[in-house]
């Protein structure tokens, strides 16, 4: 059965809610320690529509396998053409190419709004996502090693990035 991209509607939330709390319940790619309650993930939706930031999921028989999002990098002015972004997938569906559709549309989405970069904060022991952001051209530019702290060991972070212009010729970075 075929994977649908769509952007996401409030009742998409229950289950968007669902992906999220596995994850912080039981795993470094969320680096919050409890669960989220359905009021904070739907102002979070709420806030996310009024700033005109994609949220997509991806849907196979109406029910929701995977979300994506971006959303500002830093708050600060400077930083307004970079966007960092976030793609679960819930465990039963992993493997399945759901996130590379997500980050996909994630990608040319930011390309339409004008955005010039997205960032990727990737757990420095998730390396199925590393090779994931990887494979979609992402380029590893720095690791910040113990900055988190979960489960009883320190984090490190790796932050990618990808250039969103079409023409990838100034990029600065080379493989």
């Amino acid at each position: 059965m075929e994977i649908l991209i769509r952007p996401a509607t409030e009742q998409d939330m229950p289950s968007v809610l669902e992906i999220v709390n596995y994850e912080i319940t039981h795993s470094t790619v969320n680096y919050s320690y409890s669960e989220d309650t359905l009021d904070n993930q739907l102002d979070w939706f709420r806030k996310k529509q009024l700033a005109a930031l994609p949220v997509m999921v991806a849907e196979r028989a109406q029910q929701v396998l995977g979300f994506g999002t971006y959303g500002p990098f830093r708050p600060k002015d400077a930083y307004q053409y970079t966007v960092e972004h976030s793609v679960y997938v819930a465990k039963e569906a992993q493997g399945q190419g759901i996130g590379q559709l997500l980050l996909q549309e994630l990608i040319r989405r930011a390309r339409e709004q004008g955005y010039h970069t997205m960032i990727a904060g990737v757990d420095g022991s998730n390396q199925g996502s590393y090779h994931f952001h990887r494979k979609l051209g992402f380029v590893e530019v720095g690791r910040f090693r113990e900055v988190g702290y979960k489960f009883d060991q320190w984090l490190d972070l790796i932050f990618l990035q990808l250039f969103l212009p079409e023409d990838q010729s100034d990029q600065p970075f080379t493989e």
